[in-house]
């Protein structure tokens, strides 16, 4: 099999998203998963991910998010960054993916970890006739009750007058992060995608109760949901070897 992984680059707003494509074949298409990475991290955090997905018989493509992390090779300030932009950035390398001769565009998958897990999902309930399948891993449910509650992660505020900057260089977040969810109901948001869904989350998460993903299991008609007991936020080692399993069957291409 000749397989190989390049570099992307694609559009949103003026700005450039940066990235990687695995399991790329010329001259063959092949399923597609778009995997997004968490909070302030960059795609290197996923392409474990990526690359057993590549083996599997997929095109994976991981990218780093505009201001999503302040290692990241995309474009933008982490201060401009929100779920909503994240959000486009996300449609906008779904539609590069589209338009890739080797990527059956029929079947497109999105995976997702933590806050790129919430990503996913509302992107999966917004735009449904473009999703195959959605996988999370950890998601970041809680990030508009954390911003209720003025207490997001190491950012700190007074929830009913929100700073136009949380936090301080050089992993500063504008206001708008806070404000743009403030009001949201996360499990109103990812309702919707009736495809199969794929949802593991550790018992042992200390950043993103466990309860939340007890919450969206009831969200989807066809979903299949793995507790990793002990695991916390993030999965490493043993952990990381049970999430992968689990995505490897759920994946497998018949």
């Amino acid at each position: 099999m000749n397989t190989r992984t390049v570099i992307f680059k694609t559009k949103r707003d003026g700005l450039t998203i940066r990235g990687y494509i695995y399991g790329m074949e010329e001259n063959r298409k092949k399923p597609c998963v778009i995997i997004s990475h968490g909070f302030l991290a960059d795609s290197r955090s996923v392409r474990i991910y990526a690359k057993l997905l590549a083996k599997l018989g997929y095109v994976a493509f991981t990218f780093d998010f505009c201001g999503g992390g302040i290692k990241g090779r995309s474009d933008g300030k982490t201060e401009d960054m929100t779920i909503f932009t994240e959000q486009r950035d996300l449609m906008a390398v779904i539609d590069y993916a589209r338009r890739c001769p080797f990527v059956d565009s029929e079947h497109i998958s999105l995976m997702g970890c933590s806050q790129g897990g919430y990503v996913s999902a509302i992107t999966a309930a917004q735009f449904p006739w473009l999703v195959d399948k959605l996988i999370m891993f950890y998601p970041a449910l809680c990030i508009p009750d954390d911003a209720r509650q003025g207490r997001m992660m190491f950012y700190f505020f007074d929830p009913n007058n929100i700073p136009d900057i949380l936090g301080k260089a050089p992993i500063k977040l504008g206001g708008e992060y806070a404000r743009s969810v403030i009001d949201k109901n996360p499990f109103e948001q990812i309702s919707g995608f009736e495809g199969p869904v794929l949802l593991v989350h550790g018992t042992g998460d200390m950043i993103v109760n466990i309860a939340y993903s007890e919450h969206a299991y009831g969200c989807y008609p066809d979903i299949r949901y793995e507790r990793i007991y002990g695991a916390g936020h993030g999965f490493s080692g043993k952990h990381n070897i049970q999430a992968m399993t689990v995505l490897s069957e759920f994946m497998k291409l018949k």
